[in-house]
């Protein structure tokens, strides 16, 4: 599994609009001055988050983007899975059954699996103020 640069993107799109959360809506360009990220490439990604119900966009002037909901509602492992499409180490973890016609004799289904949930609850037990908060202090957290 790679976490490609849409995910990376998407997860400091999201602790940006967090860090910067004012009550209003924050321009694309602002982020991606900050970010160092192409407003085009942003573009795709808030697309994706908008239409999930992850953001709030205004269109217009005094327009932009916030968070739906407070950071704490957010974790890693949502916004990856949106914008990568699965976590999973191996195809056949990928959607809710596992349709590899060797499962039921697979010696290594197991360890794929625990591999699978490590991932999952590691990505799912971070929160983007989680993130936010590792920014406002140099202490020893580990992510």
């Amino acid at each position: 599994m790679k976490i490609s640069t849409k995910g990376r993107y998407a997860v400091r799109l999201m602790i940006d609009l967090a860090e910067h959360n004012n009550g209003e809506f924050i321009t694309l360009m602002d982020i991606a001055e900050r970010q160092e990220i192409s407003e085009k490439y942003l573009e795709s990604i808030v697309s994706i988050l908008s239409k999930n119900g992850l953001l709030i966009s205004l269109r217009g002037k005094g327009g932009g983007y916030k968070l739906a909901k407070d950071p704490e509602y957010y974790t890693v492992g949502s916004i990856l899975r949106l914008t990568e499409g699965s976590l999973a180490p191996v195809s056949c973890m990928e959607g809710e059954a596992n349709n590899c016609n060797r499962a039921s004799h697979c010696q290594t289904l197991e360890m794929w699996e625990g591999l699978n949930k490590l991932i999952n609850d590691y990505f799912d037990g971070i929160t983007i103020a989680d993130l936010v908060r590792k920014s406002d202090y140099s202490d020893n957290y580990i992510i």
